[in-house]
């Protein structure tokens, strides 16, 4: 069944978001998969009614999968801020209420850390592979990137709360980091970096 996934030719990614299908198409390229979005099937946004990022995850793969007759993708991500205990955490991408926006967004946790002392976040992603809708084993991997969030944006990459959350090792906030190597030591980077290894992993068995 391992073998199945290396040598699939297609994958739906159960993401609208423009900037992850472009970093998850970034970092499946040399699996030679084609990557593409579930809009390419008309498939709708999946509901996410979970309070944990792996069963959101898992309701967006399994969707999108259901919907394409396709092995399918899906990651759940966000911001964790510990002076706000976890949160925006799995509410990061609607933070601000609908309709979806990083600039609202951005401006509400800016606004809530106002008297903190204790700027320190973390992005938290995990990943989530099945090969078809109702896959009883689908892979999962995981990865977090710590950094801090600070007042007043910096750069123009990335996208979500990229220009605010810094990293003082690099000295840089996401949104200045070139793709290559925010792919690299990201969040979403480690998880999908895990993910192919599981894989491989398994076909060496």
């Amino acid at each position: 069944m391992a073998h199945s996934i290396l040598r699939m030719q297609k994958l739906v990614i159960a993401s609208n978001n423009p900037g992850k299908l472009r970093e998850i198409g970034h970092l499946l390229e040399p699996l030679g998969i084609e990557v593409l979005p579930q809009s390419a099937f008309n498939i709708a946004e999946a509901d996410e009614p979970h309070c944990t990022f792996v069963e959101n995850a898992l309701a967006k793969a399994r969707h999108a999968s259901k919907c394409s007759g396709l092995p399918a993708l899906a990651d759940d991500s966000g911001i964790c801020v510990d002076a706000l205990h976890g949160e925006p955490g799995i509410h990061s991408a609607r933070y601000a209420g609908e309709p979806k926006s990083d600039e609202r967004n951005n401006q509400k946790l800016v606004e809530a850390l106002t008297d903190q002392s204790n700027r320190n976040a973390h992005y938290y992603c995990v990943i989530v592979l099945v090969r078809h809708a109702d896959d009883p084993q689908p892979i999962i991997a995981d990865g977090a990137w710590r950094g801090e969030i600070i007042p007043q944006p910096r750069g123009s990459g990335g996208f979500g709360y990229d220009p605010y959350f810094y990293l003082p090792q690099l000295d840089k906030t996401s949104a200045e980091l070139p793709l290559e190597q925010k792919n690299r030591i990201s969040h979403r980077g480690q998880a999908l970096a895990r993910l192919v290894e599981m894989i491989r992993q398994e076909t060496a068995k």
